[in-house]
């Protein structure tokens, strides 16, 4: 409503401005005319003063409600209408520009298909998008946008999710697997059961985070409130001593036009708001402009092992067969031992067997001793897959060369399975928590951008956070932490050193995440705990996009400085053309009219930005 009461009084303005400098008003008519309209634009500014003085707090709406009243006063109505000309735009700007960074991710919401393909009672129903509910089975083919989030129940796809997280390649989907509103299916067919719809799906909600993020205030904005008021405060006493020194009301009322300072009001929360918005199409959900700000001026990185710098999945890095037996003999006897588990490391050691497409046969026999290992019997031999110790209680002797060779994977960080047949040692396979292939590059990243200390906390032992730590570059780590350890630590020295980035999986870290300055959660699709826990949420496994963030929020603080000079500059001039008589209270309103746009188009440029880490 507000917004279509401006886009009125606008173009009264624009009319009654154009009218009366054409001349085709008699002096007379002409001035009550500008007058009105004058007064009618004073109204919501003199409103808004009040509401803010109200709520003890000093706006430049107070500075130009008293440029306005003397205005008034003195009969200057053209100055009046070209205050109100001035900051009425301003209001337009901010409204135009606000809706242009929110259409940026409602745009998003515009994926969602309106009519979706239903399968119920063995028939498959066309229904608008607000009817399906959670449970239902909604089909997904090739070419077709999901509504819903859920689980693959059938069939399988190459989905496209850039639309949530940025990234430009597809991922396959199958059975299982999740899938998210919005994406695409690029190629195959699903059928997906619905466990979000609506505006609890993964899409509404990263729309409502950035959406409440435009009202969150960065560091450098409050620094530009604090500033304002000063500001305001100076302008008026020094405007009451030149009245008082050189008794000039036209004098007195050019310095407040020329200091009316609105344009920085509505050009520094623009930057973070459209850099907001650039990180969210990139698929970095940043609450508010302090987050951003926070993240830029961070000198120190605390870094979750599991989860964040590895994947925390386990891998198999060697299968090393025994004198006498081959690999293939060694996995076979690993898949067919590790095929009764359920432990981590035996999913891990048969899944490497299969994608070997190493045949084994079924055990007839098994006893699995929890913390040891697994026994079975293989075609009436015994076959056993488990710690050097379980071995040895089995009376299974290691050479000296064989100990040496476990010892040596140990050392290296890994998590050794001896496997035995027949009473003799067949071989070890060594897994480990597989390391994320872009950690190194990214740590290396956050190092050239002078990030001094990139600390990696863990709960697995010294000698596996030591291969890790090395491994991606760390400067630190802490090894057999617990989340109260953890807490900890970042309660001690190195949270009094500076700010402090906290990166984890915004489930098991969140009480860190919490602490920290900047709580920053990784691969957060999907996960409500971790979007809500976090500050700033990376929707994908990407840690190369804390150093871009980084990145994008040092350069919207560039930008917002550019402001400052910018506006800074432009007063210094109008002063000068005011304190030398060259402008009166008319010419000073137009003046400050015309260089309102400066700032705020440099702060524009956020809004067409495509960043380069450098």
């Amino acid at each position: 409503m507000m917004k279509k009461l401006d886009k009125y009084l606008l173009a009264l303005l624009v009319i009654v401005l154009a009218v009366h400098y054409a001349g085709f008003l008699s002096p007379g008519p002409d001035g009550d005319v500008l007058f009105a309209v004058s007064f009618i634009g004073t109204v919501p500014v003199l409103i808004s003063a009040f509401v803010a003085l109200k709520n003890r707090k000093i706006s430049v709406d107070l500075l130009a409600s008293i440029a306005l009243v003397a205005s008034l006063l003195t009969q200057e109505w053209a100055s009046a209408v070209f205050i109100n000309l001035m900051l009425t735009s301003a209001r337009l700007f901010g409204y135009y520009t606000s809706d242009k960074a929110r259409a940026a991710i409602k745009s998003l919401l515009k994926l969602r298909p309106e009519i979706v393909k239903v399968k119920r009672g063995g028939r498959i129903v066309s229904i608008p998008e607000k009817q399906v509910a959670i449970g239902d089975l909604v089909v997904v083919e090739s070419g077709d946008r999901l509504a819903v989030d859920g689980e693959v129940v059938e069939g399988a796809a190459s989905i496209d999710q850039s639309s949530l997280t940025g990234e430009s390649m597809p991922v396959e989907k199958i059975a299982g697997d999740d899938v998210f509103s919005s994406t695409l299916a690029v190629s195959g067919s699903l059928i997906v059961k619905a466990t979000r719809v609506g505006a609890d799906t993964t899409l509404q909600k990263i729309v409502g985070l950035v959406e409440n993020a435009q009202g969150e205030k960065a560091t450098i904005r409050g620094t530009a409130d604090k500033f304002a008021s000063w500001y305001i405060g100076l302008t008026l006493i020094g405007s009451i001593g030149v009245f008082v020194v050189f008794r000039d009301l036209n004098l007195l009322l050019s310095l407040l036009l020329v200091a009316c300072a609105d344009d920085i009001a509505v050009a520094i929360p623009l930057a973070f708001l459209a850099a907001i918005g650039y990180a969210a199409r990139r698929g970095v959900i940043i609450k508010g402009g302090a987050y951003l700000e926070g993240l830029a001026k961070a000198r120190i990185f605390v870094m979750d092992k599991t989860g964040t710098i590895t994947r925390g999945q386990l891998a198999v890095r060697a299968a090393v067969p025994a004198d006498g037996f081959s690999r293939n003999d060694l996995l076979a006897f690993a898949g067919a031992a590790e095929s009764v588990s359920e432990h981590p490391i035996a999913r891990s050691i048969l899944k490497y067997v299969e994608g070997a497409k190493i045949k084994f046969a079924e055990p007839e026999k098994f006893v699995e001793v929890p913390g040891k290992g697994i026994a079975i019997e293989l075609r009436g031999k015994p076959v056993l897959a488990g710690k050097e110790e379980f071995l040895a209680e089995k009376n299974v002797p290691l050479s000296e060369a064989e100990a040496s060779a476990v010892h040596r994977a140990e050392e290296a960080g890994d998590s050794v399975t001896l496997i035995a047949a027949g009473g003799r040692l067949a071989g070890f396979i060594a897994t480990a928590d597989e390391i994320r292939p872009m950690a190194k590059t990214a740590i290396a990243h956050l190092k050239a951008l002078g990030v001094r200390k990139v600390a990696m906390l863990t709960g697995d032992n010294d000698r596996v956070a030591r291969t890790v730590a090395e491994a991606v570059g760390a400067t630190e780590y802490r090894a057999s932490l617990l989340p109260e350890d953890k807490l900890a630590y970042i309660k001690g020295d190195i949270g009094r050193e500076g700010k402090l980035v906290m990166v984890g999986d915004g489930v098991n870290d969140a009480a860190a995440l919490a602490l920290a300055d900047v709580g920053v959660a990784m691969g957060a699709i999907g996960s409500d705990a971790a979007i809500e826990a976090a500050d700033v949420a990376l929707m994908r496994d990407d840690l190369e996009e804390l150093p871009r963030t980084i990145a994008l929020g040092r350069y919207t603080e560039g930008v917002a400085r550019q402001d400052f000079w910018i506006w800074g500059i432009v007063n210094a001039v109008g002063l000068v053309l005011v304190i030398g008589r060259i402008i009166g209270p008319e010419g000073a309103a137009a003046f400050n009219f015309v260089t309102d746009f400066f700032p705020l188009l440099n702060s524009l440029r956020l809004f067409d930005l495509h960043l380069k880490l450098k």
